[in-house]
């Protein structure tokens, strides 16, 4: 209750301002975008737990065609789209970006109302989309157990009786292509969409290497059929296919330590990354890079079998094959060489029955979940190149000499007296995960008068979590012994152990009507990350197992929502405690590891205002403020006060759209808009030299339509002034001592037409 107090003065402290998403412009004249954040229909503004939705026709305005764009205006939420088979996605603070096998997520990203959480199956490209919701705090019973801080919500554009199409076509800076558009068609029973979106770039870093190309080019496919069946009015039924393809470039992972030829190593500068001469035969592929292919089926029914009473069942396939090859070590030198090859399928099933009368309204059901995934790790790199640059062994001969030659390279010939010049080694590690998850739910909400609704729900779970670990590590034969510190040879004998485990989460909330144009809420909600089951390989080839037990979430959360004449906006506090925080950490083995950081804290506030004084004109500003972190205590160890993983204290983000009809059915539209986010830390525990500080980023969309809407032309400009900044630091280099820097986006300008019919 002494949280309570606290959180209630805090938001009170602060003018009464509504709750829809601050970007989202489709409150203007009054009307408010409909979510679907607790499996009904409902306005943003009178769900009890705090929401930010975007519909798709927002995020054109503000040019926004990926999700780690559309979260800088979202406050609370952040995502580094290192690659598309690595996107760290960040909810208050806490990041879920693992890649291991063995390890749950934990935030959800659910795709057409199937959770696609894990890492390096769940990124989807938004095009042709109804909207997104951003539901932040634990939602188990809402949104399954992997939405331990919150949840993603994707929801694609469903097929409309009649018949419409549009074709976008664009090219920008780079070398930058764009086509994308839909086709619909169909009648009040049957109709079918298909929508796609093809995109391509050249890399925007150099890469001075003559066998690689320059790093982070872009080419991926998304394209997906809808088939919406309707024989009733009270019986739906969608079928959503969906394939997702990428073949991207290298991730430039810079070394500042090792120079290139056009001086000291420099993260916004050339690189030169040359990676291993053995690439397509021990790393999968010829090229760094990423080859990605991902498969989604979905089938959802929806019956309204009986008054007030409706049946759902919504069932999800998903497939992910995947290898990305890096140069881990930043350099020409043939030394630290990886890959990661991720496989996996994921299939899951739901039945919910929701009654909604006209007291009470209320869901119960269950869940099955099914994984089966690995991750593959091959290592390739030269004896003696390795043996030098890791541990110096030659006085007075360096990794990479000052004029970027690989010194190095000599290392093997001198260890061996002439015998030899280059010694190639390799070795591959992997984990793999086999996970079922059973659950059911109840949830209720009690409206005990038109102003008041009380909700409960508690969701029953129960886990089988199998892992397994394989490695291939032969003997140096310079040194007679593994290469690489650490990795121990299994000599290709499957490893493997279980654990079985159960949980209740539990939601309550509170929605209060102030008046038709001011709610007030409060929550308190569990979350759980599933307990992972460590296993790799001790001395000897034995199993190692490393449980490490759930981690638990208890969140606090007072808010106020409303959209009252020309304002709409949204205000909310919370507090969340942790137990068993889970942190990821990279050995000097090159595996990275699940291990308990202790307990953590996070305090924060949100809010979003937009203001719409005229029918042309909406302003639109939001914030956010986290003071997070693992508490400052001894039993914390070396993570103790630490700041949370790519959490920023503050973000926030402001503009205004302008939409003027000029007369003869052409209208001009311009969105300008700043963001801001402050300094972040991209490890625990904590370093300065692997931060960065805080970055503003001003962006542009403009543009005329005419023919009454049926033709456009758009110019888009982001990072405007060319910013440069860092997307992350440390990474696999760090662990050997040598960290890489990742440069972020440099200024991107374009141009597109669209097309409507």
């Amino acid at each position: 209750m002494k949280i309570f107090a606290v959180l209630l003065a805090s938001s009170t402290a602060f003018p009464a301002i509504a709750q829809t998403a601050a970007p989202d412009a489709e409150v203007a004249g009054g009307e408010q975008i409909i979510v679907t954040a607790q499996k009904i229909e409902q306005r943003a503004m009178d769900v009890p737990i705090t929401i930010s939705a975007v519909s798709g026709k927002r995020m054109e305005q503000i040019g926004v065609s990926d999700l780690d764009e559309l979260s800088n205006y979202i406050p609370g939420l952040n995502i580094q789209e290192q690659s598309a088979n690595n996107p760290g996605i960040v909810i208050r603070g806490i990041t879920s970006d693992s890649g291991s096998a063995q390890q749950a997520p934990r935030v959800t990203l659910y795709y057409n109302g199937i959770d696609i959480s894990r890492s390096r199956g769940s990124y989807q490209d938004i095009y042709d989309m109804e909207r997104i919701e951003v539901i932040k705090g634990p939602q188990a019973t809402l949104f399954g157990t992997a939405s331990a801080v919150g949840a993603i919500s994707m929801i694609s554009a469903r097929p409309k009786p009649g018949f419409s199409a549009e074709l976008t076509a664009g090219y920008g800076n780079y070398d930058s292509k764009l086509l994308s558009g839909f086709v619909n068609g169909g009648s009040d029973k049957v109709a079918g969409r298909i929508a796609f979106a093809w995109k391509k770039r050249d890399g925007y870093v150099k890469n001075l290497s003559a066998t690689q190309d320059d790093l982070y080019a872009r080419d991926q496919l998304g394209v997906r059929g809808s088939l919406r069946l309707k024989p009733t009015d009270s019986f739906t039924a969608d079928l959503i296919l969906t394939y997702d393809r990428q073949r991207n470039s290298g991730t430039p992972f810079i070394s500042r330590a090792l120079p290139t030829s056009e001086g000291p190593g420099n993260p916004f500068g050339a690189a030169n990354l040359s990676g291993s001469p053995l690439s397509s035969t021990v790393l999968g592929g010829d090229k760094l890079g990423l080859h990605r292919d991902v498969y989604d089926a979905n089938l959802t029914f929806s019956w309204d079998f009986a008054d007030d009473w409706t049946l759902t069942m919504v069932n999800g396939y998903r497939k992910f094959d995947s290898n990305e090859v890096f140069d881990a070590d930043g350099s020409a030198a043939w030394y630290l060489e990886f890959a990661e090859e991720a496989k996996g399928w994921q299939a899951s099933h739901e039945t919910r029955f929701a009654y909604a009368g006209d007291h009470f309204r209320g869901a119960f059901g269950w869940n099955l979940f099914r994984e089966d995934n690995h991750q593959r790790v091959p290592f390739s790199t030269e004896e003696g190149t390795y043996l030098q640059c890791a541990a110096r062994l030659i006085p007075g001969l360096p990794c990479v000499a000052a004029n970027g030659t690989v010194a190095a390279s000599q290392a093997t010939a001198i260890l061996t007296n002439g015998a030899a010049t280059v010694i190639p080694y390799s070795s591959v590690f992997e984990n793999l995960g086999k996970n079922d998850s059973y659950s059911m739910f109840a949830d209720g909400t009690w409206l005990a008068s038109p102003s008041l609704e009380l909700t409960a729900g508690i969701r029953a779970l129960i886990e089988e979590r199998r892992s397994g670990y394989v490695t291939n590590v032969p003997n140096s034969v310079l040194t007679r012994a593994p290469l690489i510190p650490g990795q121990v040879n299994t000599n290709g004998r499957v490893l493997r152990t279980q654990g079985s485990f159960a949980a209740f989460l539990p939601r309550f909330n509170i929605l209060y009507r102030f008046s038709p144009a001011l709610n007030g809420f409060a929550t308190v909600s569990k979350g759980r990350r599933s307990p992972t089951v460590n296993l790799d390989a001790a001395a000897g080839g034995v199993a190692r197992i490393n449980r490490i037990a759930e981690e638990n979430v208890w969140n606090y959360e007072v808010g106020l929502k409303g959209n009252s004449g020309i304002f709409s906006g949204s205000l909310g506090v919370y507090y969340q405690t942790y137990d068993n925080f889970q942190v990821s950490v990279t050995g000097s083995d090159g595996v990275t590891r699940t291990v308990s950081a202790g307990t953590a804290s996070n305090l924060g506030v949100e809010a979003e205002v937009a203001i719409q004084p005229t029918n042309w004109l909406n302003i639109f500003a939001n914030g956010g403020y986290i003071d997070g972190g693992i508490d400052d205590k001894p039993a914390n160890g070396r993570f103790a006060g630490d700041q949370f993983r790519l959490q920023p204290r503050f973000q926030a983000a402001a503009g205004f759209t302008i939409d003027a009809p000029m007369g003869n059915g052409m209208r001009v539209f311009a969105t300008p808009s700043l963001t801001y986010r402050s300094k972040i830390y991209f490890e625990v525990p904590n370093s300065e030299a692997i931060s960065q500080k805080g970055v503003m980023l001003v962006n542009l969309r403009a543009g005329v339509s005419f023919a009454e809407d049926r033709y456009e032309i758009s110019a888009f400009v982001r990072n405007a002034t060319d910013r440069n900044y860092l997307l992350d630091a440390g990474n696999t280099g760090g662990a050997f001592g040598i960290p890489t820097f990742i440069p972020a986006e440099p200024r991107f300008y374009g141009a597109q037409l669209t097309g409507r019919f």
